[in-house]
């Protein structure tokens, strides 16, 4: 199999999953213990991909620039700076922590 088979299979197998979900009664997904494990799914799936990205370098756990980036904006978040004002000083907090050698 090919990298081309596979990207292809991946594709057909994520169509799939999506026309299966439009055949699911939407009754399903009205009672309060689905509607928050939906709600709660999208947060975990979200709070996974930060850390991916944050922590992450191929297979191996990296603490780098990104680490203090991401702890800035969150501190950033939390006392409901504009989000420009997050983007900008997360990406100051790590260009400035690669300038001064602490991380690649």
């Amino acid at each position: 199999m090919t990298l081309w088979h596979a990207i292809l299979l991946a594709s057909i197998v994520c169509v799939a999953l999506k026309t299966v979900g439009y055949l699911v009664p939407p009754a399903w997904f009205d009672a309060p213990r689905p509607s928050r494990t939906i709600d709660l799914l999208t947060v975990a799936l979200l709070a996974a991909l930060v850390v991916v990205q944050t922590l992450g370098a191929g297979q191996a756990v990296v603490v780098d620039a990104r680490l203090p980036a991401v702890l800035v904006a969150a501190g950033l978040l939390v006392i409901r700076a504009p989000f420009l004002v997050v983007v900008v000083a997360a990406a100051a907090t790590a260009a400035l922590l690669r300038l001064w050698g602490w991380a690649a």
